[in-house]
């Protein structure tokens, strides 16, 4: 299988993505500063609504159209979405110059509590504690979440160590989404105190698209 992608900076940290595979073909558009605007179409309902969430408390603006083989399952359009938001993540935020970096949140829903740690630091790791109550919400395969962010954070090159717990998956996934997205929009406001780089080398090496497994729960480049 063979990707084709395309990608766009338009500026004022915005960026198009669009990739089409044997599998899914989705276009992204990724607005960092916005106003949580999302026009979302992922052909999984519960999907849609998390990522307006993560729209909405991220005030990002985020469109989003996805035509994946959801006649076989969510797993295919959950991945690669998550990879293509990350790409435009990262074109967007271009050589972070001037970025608060890191930032973390906890979010509760109700019985169910989210934390995300992140770190704009150019090198992709992912790590998760926690799973989730139910298997399945309507369509969406539970386990998803962990994998889209999986995918964001590979593709976008950042750090996160992520966690929840509770005894309702919905809520689990949401407070996850939410907390995420808070956390993404606190470390890539702009500090107007910095004009540099956040980092004492002076730049946030770009690794995109290079990741490998090394467990079920955490993620890293096995190569630098």
């Amino acid at each position: 299988m063979s990707d084709d992608i395309s990608e766009s900076t338009t500026g004022d940290r915005v960026a198009k993505i669009s990739r089409e595979t044997a599998e899914t073909t989705i276009e992204v558009t990724l607005t960092i500063d916005g106003e949580g605007k999302a026009v979302v179409d992922t052909g999984i309902g519960f999907f849609d609504h998390m990522l307006e969430a993560f729209s909405k408390h991220g005030l990002f603006d985020l469109t989003v159209s996805c035509d994946g083989d959801l006649e076989i399952d969510d797993h295919h359009t959950v991945e690669d979405i998550g990879i293509v938001i990350g790409d435009a993540l990262a074109s967007a935020l271009g050589d972070k110059q001037g970025v608060v970096r890191f930032a973390d949140c906890s979010v509760p829903l109700d019985e169910s509590l989210a934390t995300v740690v992140v770190d704009l630091s150019g090198r992709p790791h992912f790590e998760f504690e926690g799973s989730f109550s139910q298997p399945t919400i309507g369509a969406f395969t539970s386990d998803m979440a962990r994998h889209f962010f999986v995918s964001l954070s590979m593709h976008s090159d950042i750090t996160v160590h992520a966690s929840v717990k509770g005894s309702n998956a919905h809520h689990e996934v949401e407070a996850l989404f939410k907390a995420s997205a808070r956390a993404l929009d606190a470390a890539t406001r702009l500090d107007p105190r910095r004009s540099d780089t956040p980092s004492t080398k002076q730049v946030l090496w770009y690794f995109r698209s290079l990741f490998w497994p090394f467990d079920t729960k955490s993620w890293s480049p096995a190569t630098r």
